[in-house]
């Protein structure tokens, strides 16, 4: 796996609560190419919850949407926004556990529309979360005027 370089980092105003290193209340993901998939990994924390030592819903959510986006940032090279996000909650995600794995990767695509995959793994790999995105994507020329992006690459590249 290969680190993805974050192509927002030094951009002035950038806050993402699911990827800005450094946005203090943010989840700070980072993101990995592995062939055809996206990848990160997150530690849960206590702040994070809904019930008692459970991940909130939401936080969930946020997660697969977020690495759902990285997916049109790296695999597509543009950027684009969730038109619809269909989630289904499986097992019940722990704010105790050492270490959580998110991966997704596109389905496929039709014309400006992406249509991305995403799980969520608990440490011991059992899928507790996934999603189905529906991404609208801009063209390129739309995402270098509108979002300032000039290509997403991988660390070594």
């Amino acid at each position: 796996m290969k680190q993805i370089k974050n192509p927002w980092i030094h951009k002035e105003g950038y806050k993402c609560i699911g990827c800005c290193p450094s946005n203090d209340i943010g989840l700070k993901l980072k993101f990995y190419e592995d062939g055809d998939d996206i990848v990160s990994k997150w530690t849960p924390q206590p702040q994070f919850q809904g019930w008692i030592d459970t991940l909130h819903g939401g936080i969930q959510a946020l997660l697969l949407d977020e690495i759902s986006g990285w997916v049109v940032t790296r695999k597509l090279q543009t950027t684009g926004v969730t038109s619809k996000m269909e989630t289904q909650y499986l097992k019940p995600v722990l704010t105790s556990d050492s270490c959580l794995t998110l991966r997704a990767h596109l389905v496929k695509q039709v014309r400006n529309i992406a249509f991305i995959e995403a799980y969520l793994y608990n440490s011991e790999g059992t899928l507790c979360t996934k999603a189905t995105c529906t991404y609208f994507c801009l063209s390129k020329e739309k995402a270098k005027e509108k979002m300032d992006f000039h290509g997403c690459e991988l660390e070594d590249e």
